[in-house]
This record gives structure tokens, sequence and C-alpha cells, in this order.
């Protein structure tokens, strides 16, 4: 069955730098276009970046441009986002989610995806 497996996540201070991992099984991984998202505790979950299948397409919250990046491994079935200059309010549970798509578009919106890992925590302090 397709698993999606989170890594990289854990507690750093403000201004830090983390590198999480998405790593996929029990799927053609190169058909798909992957997500990132994060839900902080009493609030929604929200987009974060995206991926189209090839890497050639990318997406970013806002308040993450600049600081964060996305990137994908095709050989290693596993997608990347590196954290740079970390912020408290960065603070979050994070999921990837896999969608199947052939094209170079990328989705903003969670139903869209039809996989999803089971999270890691990132913390950053003040």
């Amino acid at each position: 069955q397709v698993q999606l497996v989170e890594s990289g996540g854990g507690l750093v201070q403000a201004g830090g730098s983390l590198r999480l991992s998405c790593a996929a099984s029990g799927l053609t991984f190169s058909r798909y276009a992957v997500g990132w998202f994060r839900q902080a505790p009493g609030k929604e979950r929200e987009f974060v970046a995206a991926i189209s299948w090839s890497g050639g397409s990318t997406g970013y919250l806002d308040s993450v441009k600049g600081r964060f990046t996305i990137s994908r491994d095709n050989a290693k079935n596993t997608v990347y986002l590196q954290m740079n200059s970390l912020k408290p309010e960065d603070t979050a549970k994070y999921y990837c989610a896999a969608r199947e798509s052939g094209n170079t578009n990328v989705s903003r919106t969670s139903t869209q995806y039809a996989y999803w890992g089971q999270g890691t925590q990132v913390t950053v302090s003040s």
C-alpha cells in the first residue's frame, strides 16, 4: 500500500534550520506531485509548499517564500523541505501529501491530495 513517511522534525531555536524529508513507497513516485502542509494547535491545516512530478514547478505559502525550499529526488522516492531562518510561528506538525498529476500544476488545496503521511513535529523556540 501507499506510504508516506516524514522525518527531520525537531526543536530548533529561532533563526535555525531544519530539513524535512518525505519518503514514499507503494506508488510510482514520478507520477505524483507532492505538497507539504502544516497544522498548529487550534488552527486549520495550511498549505506550505508543493512541487510538480518533475520538480519543474513549485509553489509556496507567502510567509515562507525565500526561507523554505522544496525539492525532490525521484530516484530516491523522496521530497525534501529545507527550512531556513525559522520563526516561532513556523511551529506546527508538518505533513507531506501526494496527488497523481501528469502536468506541471501544483495544488495548494489539501482535498486534492490522495495520500498523506503521519506528520513530523517542528518546534521553533524564541
